[in-house]
C-alpha cells in the first residue's frame, strides 16, 4: 500500500475542454510515455468545478464520466431523451462524453466532483463516504477527498486525518479495509485495464 497526501494547495486549475469554466484537478492519468498531457493522452482525471450557470457540457468522445455534487443543490443533467437526477448533494451519476448535455439549475450554483477516465483504459467508481462503518477497497487508486473539514480513516489498523479540501491518495496491489472513523470522504475508484 502507498499512500501520498494531496494537499489541496497544490491542485492545478484548467479550463474546461469547451472553455465554459475553470476545473480544479485534483488527480490525474496519462499513457505511459507521453510527454504532452493533453485531452487525446488522459487515462483518468479527478476534479472538481463549480457550475455557476446553466450550460452545455463539454463534448468528450471516448470517455465515460461520474458525477455528484458536494455543495449546493437543485443540479439537473439534460440530455435528449433522458435526464440525469442531481438535485441531492452526494447522488451518483453516470453518463458517457459524447452525450450532449445540458444544465440546469433550480436553486443556484454548485459545486460538483467528477471522475473520467477514458473507455476500455479504467473502471471507476464514485460514491460519498458519510456513515462510520468499514468497506473494502479493491486494487487499484483510490482517491479520498475530504469535502467539508477533516476526515479521520482507517487502512486496516493505520490511521489517517485527511485535512478539509484535501485528498489522500492510496494505491493498492492487494484489497485493504477501509474504515470512516470521522468527518466526510467521496471516494473515487480507479482499476486500470489489463
Amino acid at each position: 500500500m502507498k499512500t501520498t497526501l494531496l494537499k489541496s494547495e497544490d491542485y492545478t486549475r484548467s479550463p474546461w475542454k469547451n472553455g465554459g469554466g475553470i476545473f480544479t484537478d485534483i488527480a490525474d492519468a496519462h499513457r505511459p510515455g507521453t510527454t504532452a498531457k493533453n485531452w487525446d493522452t488522459l487515462l483518468w482525471r479527478f476534479a472538481s468545478t463549480p457550475i455557476v450557470a446553466p450550460g452545455p457540457f463539454s463534448h468528450m468522445p471516448g470517455i465515460d464520466r461520474l458525477q455528484m455534487v458536494i455543495g449546493g443543490r437543485g443540479l439537473v443533467l439534460k440530455a435528449p431523451g433522458q435526464e440525469f437526477d442531481e438535485r441531492e448533494p452526494f447522488t451518483t451519476v453516470r453518463f458517457t462524453g459524447e452525450m450532449e448535455i445540458v444544465t440546469e439549475l433550480e436553486a443556484g450554483p454548485v459545486e460538483v466532483v467528477n471522475l473520467m477516465a477514458r473507455r476500455g483504459a479504467a473502471e471507476i467508481e464514485l460514491a460519498a463516504i458519510r456513515e462510520p462503518g468499514e468497506r473494502s477497497l479493491q486494487a487499484g487508486t483510490h482517491l479520498l477527498y475530504a469535502v467539508s473539514g477533516d476526515c479521520g480513516i482507517r487502512l486496516n489498523s493505520e490511521a489517517f486525518v485527511i485535512p478539509g479540501g484535501s485528498t489522500l491518495k492510496v494505491e493498492l496491489t492487494a484489497a485493504c479495509r477501509l474504515m470512516l472513523a470521522s468527518g466526510l470522504a467521496v471516494l473515487g475508484s480507479i482499476r486500470l485495464a489489463g
